[in-house]
């Protein structure tokens, strides 16, 4: 970590490296509440497994559906992390399998890595013409929205692609941006282009779901959400005479609040992520394709039956943010779930100004409904998530569980500058706790 004359005008030399969101114990979790400082190490201990290991309600054969992908780490310090990710501690880990292999002629066939398997990490900076310095508003409590897009660091990068099929893991990295993701010809912008989500969140789909919808919406991401794609350059070069593509973000976001929702116009220069340049002729492509309507990844595990329901509200209080119209405290744990359990929780967001990006960690959950609507196979929501978008006045039902460990976690609005301003709070797991406080 720098010293603190290097430091810069905000954010802290203090960290807490959260891998997001893997199975951890506690104490490797990278809580908000356990950083250290200059001249320190902390040694973090993952197990490498997937849920279940010490459940004896899990099957072994389920165990193996809740296999993660695209993961990332960041730094979690409290009432700093969004300053500290803003300058830029935050990465991707990449897992691999027997099926998702990372190699093209094996398993479930997706892009080989490194060639054609590429992470997006999505970003939004304020920028001073005059030093050319990121800025950060300290007293900007609603969020922070940029003027400039970045990717892996790069304003507005390009990128030369050949002519077949990639994989692209993008993450919203943030710290309050919203993305909903097209692709576009610049040289004929009324075109349609398709591409495919096979993964949400690091976890592979039951199948691939195509983009832009019927409706016409493309992939639509909060902060810390991650959608892995895959386009066929092939394809798009032999159909539709594409030699350049953008990948675009459509959606306005005029402050930290949220996203007002309307869909921006195709082919407008402010909002192209990165330019892939089609090179070469078409080359030799063993990948599956994702427009085959047979192709499968992972079903989605069973849902057990809750043992209670516990309700959840996201709101401004008192200037900042609160959870149940509480501030987040490192010495207070709110509840305690029984592990080797299941919960349903119910995420309620009363407002039409503000939206939130709600993170929680140990293990993913499955969304059920939104505002009564059930989550159906073929919504891209159809999958086992990390954070989910707790747009204007919804509620949201999730199915939690609670696996082998014992200790202490968080969940928090994921726009990093709501969570540092006290939208978060601790829970616990262990043996036999029966808590059964309703809205903690």
């Amino acid at each position: 970590l720098p010293p603190q004359a290097q430091n810069g005008g905000f954010g802290v030399p203090e960290v807490s490296t959260h891998f997001h969101n893997f199975h951890d114990a506690p104490e490797s979790d990278g809580s908000p509440c356990r950083f250290f400082f200059r001249g320190q190490y902390f040694d973090y201990h993952r197990t490498m497994q997937t849920p279940g290991f010490d459940d004896p309600n899990t099957d072994p054969a389920e165990r193996l559906l809740e296999f993660q992908s695209s993961l990332w780490y960041h730094d979690h310090r409290v009432e700093h992390t969004a300053e500290n990710v803003y300058k830029g501690l935050l990465g991707f880990e990449l897992l691999f399998n027997q099926f998702d292999t990372g190699d093209e002629n094996t398993g479930f066939r997706l892009p080989s890595f490194p060639q054609f398997d590429i992470p997006l990490a999505l970003a939004d900076k304020l920028i001073d013409p005059g030093t050319g310095k990121i800025c950060f508003d300290l007293f900007g409590f609603d969020g922070l929205v940029g003027d400039k897009l970045l990717v892996n660091g790069v304003i507005q990068p390009f990128f030369e692609v050949q002519k077949r099929r990639y994989r692209f893991r993008v993450l919203d990295g943030g710290p309050s941006r919203f993305y909903e993701l097209f692709l576009t010809n610049p040289d004929n912008p009324k075109q349609s282009i398709p591409y495919f989500a096979i993964a949400n969140d690091g976890n592979l789909l039951p199948a691939p779901v195509r983009f832009p919808t019927s409706s016409g919406s493309g992939a639509r991401i909060g902060v810390a959400e991650r959608i892995d794609i895959i386009i066929d350059f092939k394809a798009l070069a032999r159909d539709l005479g594409v030699k350049r593509l953008w990948l675009e973000n459509r959606l306005e976001q005029v402050n930290g609040r949220g996203p007002t929702g309307k869909i921006l116009p195709a082919g407008q220069r402010e909002n192209v992520l990165v330019e892939f340049r089609l090179v070469g002729n078409a080359v030799r492509d063993n990948s599956v394709d994702p427009s085959d309507p047979t192709v499968r990844f992972y079903a989605l595990p069973p849902r057990p039956t809750p043992r209670i329901t516990r309700r959840f509200r996201f709101e401004r209080g008192n200037g900042q943010w609160q959870v149940n119209g509480r501030f987040f405290d490192c010495d207070e744990i709110r509840f305690t779930v029984n592990r080797n359990s299941a919960e349903r929780w119910i995420l309620e967001n009363n407002s039409g100004g503000w939206q939130h990006p709600i993170h929680i960690h140990l293990e993913e959950f499955q969304i059920v409904s939104r505002n009564g609507q059930l989550i159906k196979p073929g919504d891209v929501e159809f999958s086992r998530k990390d954070v989910v978008r707790l747009q204007f006045n919804e509620k949201i039902e999730l199915l939690m569980r609670f696996r082998d460990f014992r200790g202490d976690y968080p969940m928090h609005c994921h726009n990093t500058i709501h969570e540092d301003h006290a939208m978060m709070l601790r829970w616990a797991v262990q043996d036999d706790a029966n808590d059964n406080n309703t809205r903690p």
